[in-house]
């Protein structure tokens, strides 16, 4: 599926990190591990960093992690 990349909502990296209960450091640290970590993210500039909520939904959907299929 193609992330709309217009007319969507877009999280800041402050945002998005009270959104995941994370601090905004682990949300730059994973932008800049290699590779790559975390949901897909767009560089608008050299400061501004912006998150679509389609991208963070389906990161957070291959993350997770079903008991009952587990269990199976």
């Amino acid at each position: 599926m193609e992330t709309q990349l217009v007319d969507g909502r877009w999280y800041t990296t402050a945002e998005l990190a009270v959104l995941l209960g994370v601090d905004s450091s682990s949300l730059r640290r994973w932008r800049t591990a290699s590779p790559p970590y975390g949901p897909a993210f767009v560089r608008v500039s050299a400061r501004v960093v912006k998150y679509a909520a389609e991208d963070i939904e389906m990161w957070l959907r291959a993350k997770r992690t079903d008991p009952a299929k587990l269990a199976a």
